[in-house]
């Protein structure tokens, strides 16, 4: 019995997200930088609600660049955690667990890609 050619060349679901988060890091940026910079703002006013801060173009960079690849490492993580669990479908208990191995305090520093 011989498999179907369409059936021997389909990739699983699971492969194709982990494509696309990989494309996702190519680019320059996953959010647009206005929309991050409000969040940020309206973030830093209600921690610090006296004071008014002033952010450079660089640091809103630096802090995006930062976010982004903190989440999209989070992502690759849980979509292996749904993957070892024979699951396509990514959960929160997958989000969990890849959190909870990852360490308390895990660096981007320490991630070799």
């Amino acid at each position: 019995m011989s498999k179907d050619t369409s059936e021997l060349n389909r990739r699983p679901e699971s492969t194709l997200a982990l494509k696309k988060l990989k494309q996702a890091k190519k680019q320059e940026f996953v959010f647009r930088k206005k929309e991050f910079e409000g969040v940020v703002r309206g973030i830093a006013k209600n921690v610090w609600k006296e004071q008014e801060f002033k952010w450079s173009k660089y640091a809103l960079e630096a802090l995006q660049h930062a976010a982004e690849s903190y989440l999209v490492h989070l992502f690759e993580d849980s979509n292996l955690c749904a993957l070892h669990a024979k699951r396509v479908t990514l959960l929160v208990k997958d989000m969990q667990l890849a959190r909870r191995i990852r360490g308390r305090f895990e660096t981007l520093i320490n991630r070799t890609y």
